[in-house]
């Protein structure tokens, strides 16, 4: 298949003519897609194509393309499955590149619709066409006034927010919804199936296009992740936020027995890693992504995350403190001159705080709004100020009776230090009324209703810190060095034992317990005094890989005869498991105290090896929420990892416990990560489980390893 680049996608999305290919009265789609034309003008450069020839919509029609007699950009196919090959013919000879296919049926309808798909794709590349669906409705340019698509109630007025949808039913209703809260959208995107142009590769168009500031998509499944992460980061690159509704939280199927890190990996886990690590912003409701996007559009990227909240009421104060906690958007303590600023301002009775409530005493005095906005701006830990405030929706053909404080407010946002935004006090639209009042004031944008805000502005200032270029000053946790050891790849199949899984990690320079294999209860013995006691012993099977639940461990041993008589009962237990090839019994010395880790890679089926931490050991099942990251992972991404954790506090020392060197086992949780990468796809899961950390020591104490060829 042709590569598909914005460059290729300037003709399909910035049409000069289009033809409607199966154009008919009795049609609702043709109905629609045509009266779209009409209204935005664009009728005197559609055709319509009736392979009757007879008169539709009021307007003579040719039988085929071919008849066309001039260049055409697109054509909008509305014709049966049957016909659509014919139809991708007769308009490549045509000269069109660009085919939109409305059609249902594909890779929708099982396995017989997956075939047919194949064969259309195949079909519209041997003519050097590109095919947008099929199963959706097309898409419209409202920038440029180019309506190819079969949903209604599109507005005339352009804004900065691309949509991009998977359901072209749903399509509708987010436009109605944008347009209604006052989201005003560039470029609206059905996809359908995406045969041949993704998400991705619309995403990627949009990171160029001077009109769009801020793309919201919809989404079922990412159909071509790595189109879809090249472009995100290319638009986290230039500041162009992506707003995601992902659907879909079910979990993957465990790759294999042998691990918990397969079952910790889920589909959903590992999308909300990927998008983090893309800057991705994940949202799960219609309406938090499209004032996601229209807030982000308008605001761009933020100095910092902070938000300093200036409101008319006490009582929106209150709400948008407890949201904020409840949904982790920070509302900083303001500095001492602030404070001191802010009290030359406010009345004695009005409380100097984040967020601050100027009181009714704005009401009389106006500039109490914009003196306060400014104050809070200035304020070092801000980033954005949220001005809270009412605003009218419905015309009563009388001047706005507080207009004056909406004039105030949008004086202060004009001088203010930092970006800021008006937010309505409840979720209400935002009408041409409401927009007369904004433009009076000098308003450009407002967010509606207090926890949206609260939602928007907490994705903008983490999507502003997570695309944020860094600078590489060298600080931070320091990676192990050297190359990475890895085993030939003749050896990379099959079941591995424990004792195997050791030596590949020490090889690649991740420390492990020592230990030694024995075959007899005088080996054990031996190594035992030799290791010191107490010991634990394990039973080394490839075939035995959850050791304990078979019998096959003893721990805390100590002196001889215990060893002897461990040894046995770890033999005869794994004895007793069919077909089970026993290597020996590992012997090595028992560890107790310190923090016992998972750390693992498992390889998700779209994405690739995802890295997982999970505190626990043993109890990884029941403590849970791994913090997740694709590879590579930097020791910084891995100590940031760990931070991430639920009871991460027990890391850093709690109750005179010994705190444990972040910066070590950040670098030797990178090494595993390193380790993983390096061995390709052949790996299917690598899993230390514990790696055990007692300040500044650091141990692999057990490990399992599993490969993609059997």
């Amino acid at each position: 298949m042709s590569a598909i680049t914005p460059q290729r996608l300037e003709s399909l999305f910035r049409p000069r003519s289009v033809a409607l290919v199966g154009a008919a009265n009795k049609s609702l789609f043709s109905q629609l897609a045509y009266g779209n034309l009409v209204e935005f003008g664009f009728a005197d450069r559609t055709w319509l194509v009736n392979r009757r020839g007879a008169d539709t919509h009021g307007r003579s029609t040719v039988r085929s393309c071919a008849e066309i007699d001039e260049q055409v950009d697109v054509a909008f196919l509305m014709v049966p499955q049957a016909g659509m090959h014919d139809a991708l013919a007769d308009a490549a000879a045509a000269g069109i590149l660009n085919a939109v296919v409305l059609s249902s049926g594909y890779g929708e309808a099982g396995e017989a619709g997956r075939r047919a798909e194949a064969e259309l794709v195949a079909h519209a590349d041997a003519l050097g066409m590109v095919l947008l669906g099929p199963n959706h409705l097309g898409f419209a340019n409202l920038t440029a006034g180019v309506p190819v698509t079969s949903i209604m109630g599109l507005p005339r007025a352009a804004g900065p927010v691309a949509l991009l949808s998977q359901s072209g039913a749903s399509s509708g209703a987010m436009v109605d919804f944008a347009t209604t809260m006052g989201v005003g959208l560039s470029l609206m995107v059905t996809l359908g199936n995406e045969a041949m142009i993704t998400a991705g590769h619309v995403l990627d168009f949009l990171v160029d296009d001077p009109d769009t500031r801020a793309v919201a998509i919809f989404m079922e499944t990412v159909r071509d992740p790595a189109a879809f992460a090249r472009a995100a980061r290319r638009a986290g690159a230039a500041g162009k936020p992506v707003v995601v509704l992902k659907a879909g939280s079910s979990e993957l199927a465990a790759r294999t027995a042998a691990a918990h890190t397969g079952a910790l990996v889920g589909d959903d886990r590992t999308i909300d890693a990927v998008f983090r690590d893309l800057g991705v912003i994940r949202v799960d409701s219609i309406e938090d992504m499209l004032i996601t996007a229209g807030t982000a559009a308008h605001l761009g990227r933020l100095d910092r995350a902070g938000v300093g909240v200036v409101s008319i009421s006490g009582g929106a104060c209150d709400i948008v403190a407890d949201r904020a906690a409840d949904l982790g958007m920070p509302l900083p303590a303001l500095a001492g001159t602030t404070c001191e600023a802010l009290a030359g301002i406010m009345p004695d009775y009005g409380a100097v705080q984040n967020p601050l409530d100027v009181t009714g005493a704005a009401v009389i005095d106006p500039t109490l709004f914009t003196r306060a906005i400014q104050a809070v701006s200035e304020d070092p830990s801000i980033g954005v100020v949220a001005v809270v405030n009412s605003l009218p929706w419905q015309d009563d053909g009388q001047p706005y009776v507080v207009q004056p404080l909406v004039d105030a407010i949008g004086s202060g946002m004009g001088t203010a230090a930092c970006p800021s935004v008006y937010v309505n006090q409840v979720l209400q639209p935002i009408t041409a009324r409401t927009r007369a009042v904004l433009d009076a004031g000098g308003v450009p944008y407002a967010i509606p209703g207090l926890r949206q805000a609260v939602v928007a502005l907490r994705h903008v200032g983490w999507w502003s810190d997570a695309t944020r270029p860094r600078a590489t000053d060298g600080a931070g946790a320091a990676p192990i060095s050297g190359p990475v050891s890895t085993p030939p790849a003749g050896e990379r199949a099959g079941a591995w034992s424990e004792t195997a899984a050791r030596r590949m990690l020490a090889a690649a320079g991740i420390p492990v317990v020592p230990g030694r294999v024995v075959t007899s209860a005088d080996e054990a013995a031996r190594a035992a005094a030799d290791l010191g006691c107490p010991v634990a012993l394990k039973i080394v099977s490839p075939d035995i890989l959850h050791k304990s639940d078979v019998g096959g461990v003893r721990l805390d041993v100590r002196g001889e005869e215990a060893v002897r008589a461990a040894y046995a009962q770890i033999v005869d237990a794994a004895g007793r498991v069919d077909g089970a090839r026993i290597e020996g019994v590992l012997v090595s010395p028992m560890r107790t105290g310190g923090v016992e880790l998972l750390v693992g890679v498992a390889r998700d089926p779209q994405w690739g090896p995802i890295l997982a931490v999970a505190l626990g050991g043993i109890l990884v099942e029941v403590l849970g929420d791994p913090a997740l990251a694709p590879l590579p992972v930097t020791p910084d991404r891995a100590r940031a990892l760990l931070a991430e954790l639920p009871g991460a506090a027990v890391l850093r020392g709690v109750r005179g416990a010994t705190p444990a060197d972040l910066e070590a086992l950040a670098a030797v949780v990178a090494r595993i990560g390193d380790l993983a990468a390096a061995l390709g796809d052949d790996l299917e899961s690598l899993e230390v489980n514990p790696l055990r950390v007692d300040g500044p020591t650091i141990e692999a104490l057990d490990a399992v390893v599993t490969w993609r060829t059997a």
